[in-house]
C-alpha cells in the first residue's frame, strides 16, 4: 500500500471497509467482491504509475467509472486492486471550429452534456444514468442509450484516446483529427473492450449542434409488430427522429405503482412506442402528421412543452428503478435483427417461464435498434438457468449477448453464442499482446 500512497496520497487508497463498500458492489446488487484497497488517482501520470507498479507486482487490477455498469465488469471478484477513474474530472474547453471537446474518464455524462450545451453544441450520447455515469466507463463499454438512432454510439463519438496499457506505458492520441489513414485505430478497438486492454483517462469527443426544437409523442399500439412496421416510414419522414422507444403494459403498470404518474391513455394497451424528434425549428407538424398516418395505432398524446416533454419521458425512464424496487432483477442487455424482434418479444415469457414459473419479465428497449432489455423479477435461485434461456434464444435469432452494456463478468459463460472460436482466439491474441501478464480486469469479457 505504501507505493500507492505514494503516488495519490493517504487520502485516496482505501482500506477500510466503510470506505471501500460502495465500490465493491455493482449497481444492480448482484455482483461484489471485495477489494484489496481502492485506489483513486487525479491525473493521467498517477494512472500510469499505479499500474506500472501493479505489473511489476504482479498485482490484479478493476477499473471502475461512475460505477454504474449492470453486468460486473467494474467491481472485483476478490482481492484485486480497484482503481477508480471519478477523480479524472477535467474538462477542456470547447473547440469550436472542430465541434470537440477533451474530457477526462470521470466527467459524468451530465457535466458534459452541460459543458457541451453552454456552447450551444451537444453530446450525442445519452441514458438515464447520465448523472452517474461517466466518460471513461461509456467508452470502455461502447455504450449506447436513447440516440442511437440518430448519432451512434459511443465509439462513433470518439474522436481520439488517451489510455494507460497494463505496464503503465501511455498512448495518446488527441488531435481530434477527423481523416487519419496511418493505421490501426487504437481508439476503436479500446472503446468497448471493457478496461481489459488499457485504461481510459480520457477522450477526445465529437459534439453536435444543439437542437432546442424538441417534440415527443407517446403511441400505444396494438402490437410490437405494429411498432417494428412503423419505424421505415418514421425514418424516411422524419429525419429529425432521435428516438424510439418501446415498452409494454407490465412496464407501464410498474412506474406508475413506484411513481405520481397517471395513466397516460384512458386504457391500456399492448404496447407503448416513444418518439422524440429535435430540430433547428418546430418538429411538432411533422411528427404529429407522421403519427396520424401509423398503421396500428390505437392512441396517441403529443408533448410540446418541456414540461410535458418531461412527463412523457419519465413512463420510460424511470423503468429501471421501478425494477428495482420490486427486487434484484435478472437484467439482459440483448439485440436481434430489428424485423426478428415481434419473433423475440413473442417468445420470450414462454421461454422464460419454461425454466422459472413464477419469473416476471419487464421488458423495454430500443426499437429502432432491435434493442431489448430484459429484465426478469421473482428468479430466486434460477438466476443463470434463466439467462441462459434467454441468451440461447436471442442467439437462435442471430442476436447478440449484449447491446450495450458489455458482457463483464456476468456473461462470459455464454460469449461463444455471439462469436465463434476464431473471434474469440483473434481477441484473446489481442489481450495478450497489451496485457500479456493479464492484470487489467482479470474475469472480464474473455473466458
Amino acid at each position: 500500500m505504501r507505493a500507492f500512497v505514494e503516488i495519490v496520497g493517504a487520502d485516496h487508497v482505501l482500506t477500510d471497509a466503510d470506505l471501500t463498500a460502495s465500490y465493491e458492489t455493482d449497481w444492480t446488487g448482484r455482483f461484489s467482491g471485495k477489494a484489496a484497497c481502492v485506489v483513486r488517482p487525479r491525473t493521467t501520470a498517477e494512472v500510469a504509475a499505479v499500474l506500472k507498479h501493479c505489473h511489476a507486482e504482479g498485482l490484479k487490477v478493476v477499473v471502475q467509472g461512475g460505477n454504474t455498469g449492470l453486468v460486473g465488469g467494474g467491481v472485483p471478484a476478490g482481492g484485486e486492486v480497484l482503481l477508480s477513474l471519478a477523480r479524472l474530472t477535467d474538462l477542456g474547453d470547447v473547440d469550436l471550429a472542430s465541434a470537440q471537446v477533451t474530457a477526462g474518464a470521470g466527467v459524468t455524462l451530465a457535466d458534459l452534456q452541460i459543458h457541451a450545451r453552454a456552447s450551444d453544441l451537444d453530446f450525442g450520447v445519452d441514458l438515464a444514468a447520465r448523472e452517474s455515469a461517466t466518460v471513461g466507463g461509456l467508452v470502455a463499454t461502447n455504450a449506447g442509450g436513447i440516440r442511437v438512432l440518430r448519432y451512434g454510439s459511443m465509439r462513433a463519438q470518439v474522436m481520439g484516446l488517451e489510455a494507460v496499457l497494463a505496464d503503465g506505458s501511455v498512448i495518446s492520441r488527441m488531435a481530434g483529427l477527423s481523416k487519419d489513414g496511418t493505421g490501426y485505430d487504437l481508439a476503436g478497438l479500446i472503446a468497448g473492450s471493457e478496461g481489459t486492454l488499457a485504461v481510459v483517462t480520457a477522450a477526445r469527443l465529437k459534439l453536435w449542434p444543439r437542437l432546442r426544437a424538441r417534440a415527443v409523442a407517446l403511441l400505444a399500439m396494438d402490437s410490437t409488430e405494429a411498432a417494428v412496421s412503423l419505424l421505415p416510414g418514421l425514418r424516411a419522414s422524419l429525419p429529425s427522429l432521435s428516438a424510439a422507444e418501446l415498452f409494454y403494459r407490465e412496464g407501464l403498470a410498474l412506474v406508475r405503482k413506484h411513481g405520481p404518474l397517471p395513466a397516460p391513455f384512458p386504457q391500456e394497451h399492448e404496447a407503448y412506442l416513444l418518439l422524440e424528434c429535435a430540430d433547428l425549428t418546430d418538429p411538432v407538424d411533422q411528427l404529429a402528421a407522421a403519427v396520424s398516418e401509423a398503421v396500428g395505432l390505437v392512441d396517441a398524446t403529443v408533448a410540446t412543452d418541456a414540461a410535458g416533454q418531461r412527463a412523457l419521458w419519465a413512463y420510460r425512464e424511470t423503468h429501471t428503478e421501478s425494477i428495482s424496487a420490486e427486487g434484484v432483477p435478472v437484467k439482459l442487455d440483448v439485440s436481434v435483427p430489428t424485423a426478428s424482434l415481434p419473433l423475440l418479444v413473442s417468445q420470450l415469457s414462454s421461454t422464460i417461464a419454461g425454466v422459472c414459473p413464477a419469473a416476471r419479465p419487464i421488458v423495454f428497449g430500443h426499437v429502432n435498434e432491435g434493442n431489448l432489455h430484459v429484465n426478469v423479477l421473482d428468479t430466486g435461485d434460477l438466476h443463470e438457468q434463466v439467462t441462459d434461456a434467454v441468451l440461447r434464444l436471442v442467439a437462435s435469432l442471430d442476436g447478440s449477448i449484449s447491446s450495450e452494456h458489455g458482457v463483464g463478468r456476468a456473461k462470459v459463460e455464454w460469449l461463444q453464442l455471439s462469436r465463434s472460436a476464431t473471434e474469440i482466439a483473434a481477441m484473446q491474441a489481442v489481450k495478450r499482446a497489451l496485457d500479456p501478464a493479464g492484470i487489467l480486469n482479470p474475469g472480464v469479457l474473455l473466458p
